[in-house]
């Protein structure tokens, strides 16, 4: 699949479509999620053009990808969620319900989560 453009990520990236920023540096930008699964919903981009997880995997800088865990790390800090606990979701594809297709992780805290096993998007 190539990748969108236009999709609304890369809006948010060129500044075209607001959004509720909570960390930013060279490689990485977090922001809220516009419908919260949880009372802590964070959404982590990349700020490069990957479509998926596997294509992040495989054509992403060392760089990028340590960036992107280290900002995963970041968040659940400055989030207060490290300590009592969060969830990490990637939809890929489909059948994973990922509606926007720029890679992407959703950061799920502050409560109990119970078996819940997605997150839009």
């Amino acid at each position: 699949m190539a990748y969108d453009r236009n999709n609304v990520f890369a809006r948010i990236l060129r500044g075209e479509i607001p959004c509720t920023k909570v960390y930013e540096d060279e490689h990485v930008l977090a922001f809220r999620d516009i419908a919260p699964q949880a009372p802590t919903h964070v959404v982590l981009i990349p700020k490069g053009e990957y479509v998926s997880a596997e294509d992040f995997s495989a054509r992403a800088s060392d760089a990028e990808i340590a960036g992107l865990v280290r900002a995963v790390g970041k968040v659940s800090a400055a989030e207060g969620v490290a300590a009592t606990g969060y969830r990490l979701v990637a939809n890929t594809g489909r059948a994973a319900h990922q509606s926007v297709p720029h890679f992407h992780l959703h950061l799920l805290g502050g409560g109990d989560l119970g078996a819940r096993l997605v997150a839009g998007g």
